[in-house]
């Protein structure tokens, strides 16, 4: 078929056919024909037409009733009638049932491309209104979509808050009890009670840490986006959450390293984010890296961005969980497998802050030989 458009003519004179087939396909359009109303209604219901150029008058019926089988078909067909100069008033009235247009026989090629030429701009113009209609619905629903999505993101952090606050009151306090039994305080214990108990605190500990995990991620996601954030030195936060983590480090025997530049780093940020931000990819570290092994924090920066990166030579990522890494509550399997306690919520922490700030975060891991998390954030005072 030809580029410029698919013509069905369907008249019962044959010199009008033959006539419009070679002027329409000297011109570059694609013709077919029909010689009366069956046939060219068998053509319009097995075929795809741009314009029809359709007889008023056919000996086994008038060509005004296709008008409705080609709305059907497709409402961006277009129909032009051919009519005789006797039967005007029935073309007019054909244009009101829905033809685009008519010509009157005899009709020169010119009047007959040029009416052509209109009807399949008429029909691109339909087609293209008909298309930004149906982004336009697409993007309304997209956003009802969204509003829908963020209302119950929101209803879920409220929920998610609201319940952690209310557990780590009695969780603490259960906690509180176990440890001062442990340490004898309400009477002689034997060992077995003394290990039962050191487990119920172990247990207490990790309900603990999700219901702190929670608190920070719901706390993430509830930023006063009017709030104005602080031009904070990135090294002193770091260097703190160093000299915090070096304690378990050192039980566990694993080298830890920090780099930096002497010149202090601003971002603009809060600092409770960054201790989180930090503390988390940090403290996983250590955690997810076997004894003996090493962690690397190093501190760069480039004309725009302060680069921090935390490397390990932990246990890693499988590529197909990389894809998956700071979803809620989504561990790697390996973790899992390994018994390496977590609540999966650390690392959606990490990307809600530093989204806030503005930076980016990139993972790099290979399952057995470790992972490099980079965190990328604007510089207060980018430099020249």
């Amino acid at each position: 078929m030809a580029g410029k458009g698919n013509i069905l003519v369907i008249d019962d004179e044959l010199g009008i056919r033959e006539g419009c087939r070679r002027v329409l396909e000297a011109n570059g359009y694609w013709v077919e024909t029909a010689n009366d109303v069956q046939n060219g209604l068998q053509r319009i219901q097995s075929h795809d037409y741009d314009l029809v150029l359709l007889d008023v008058m056919m000996p086994d019926g008038r060509g005004i009733d296709l008008l409705a089988p080609i709305a059907q078909k497709d409402p961006d067909m277009v129909p032009i009638i051919i009519t005789g100069y006797a039967t005007v008033e029935m073309a007019v009235e054909a244009t009101k049932a829905g033809a685009y247009d008519f010509i009157s026989k005899p009709f020169t090629s010119d009047v007959l491309l040029m009416t052509v030429e209109q009807g399949l701009e008429r029909r691109r113009l339909s087609q293209e209104a008909r298309r930004l209609q149906n982004i336009e619905k697409e993007a309304a629903d997209l956003a009802k979509a969204k509003e829908e999505m963020e209302r119950l993101d929101r209803y879920k952090t409220s929920f998610m808050l609201t319940v952690a606050h209310e557990l780590r009151s009695p969780v603490g306090g259960a906690q509180s009890l176990v440890r001062t039994v442990m340490r004898g305080l309400a009477g002689e214990i034997n060992p077995q009670q003394r290990d039962m108990l050191g487990r119920v605190d172990k247990r207490l500990d990790g309900l603990l840490e999700l219901i702190n995990d929670l608190l920070s991620l719901a706390a993430s996601k509830t930023f006063d986006s009017e709030a104005p954030l602080e031009v904070l030195a990135v090294q002193p936060v770091i260097k703190q959450l160093i000299d915090q983590y070096s304690v378990q480090a050192e039980e566990k025997n694993i080298k830890l390293v920090f780099l930096t530049p002497e010149q202090d780093l601003d971002v603009r940020a809060s600092e409770d984010g960054m201790q989180k931000i930090f503390g988390n990819l940090i403290g996983n570290a250590i955690k997810y890296t076997p004894s003996g092994g090493s962690v690397h924090v190093n501190v760069n920066s480039t004309s725009k961005h302060v680069i921090v990166s935390v490397a390990d030579t932990g246990i890693g990522i499988s590529q197909s969980a990389l894809e998956n890494l700071g979803e809620e509550f989504f561990r790697a399997p390996n973790a899992r497998h390994a018994r390496i306690e977590g609540t999966g919520l650390g690392l959606s922490i990490v990307k809600q802050f530093v989204a806030h700030f503005g930076g980016r975060m990139d993972v790099q891991s290979e399952e057995g030989k470790g992972s490099i998390f980079t965190v990328r954030l604007p510089l207060a005072s980018p430099l020249a």
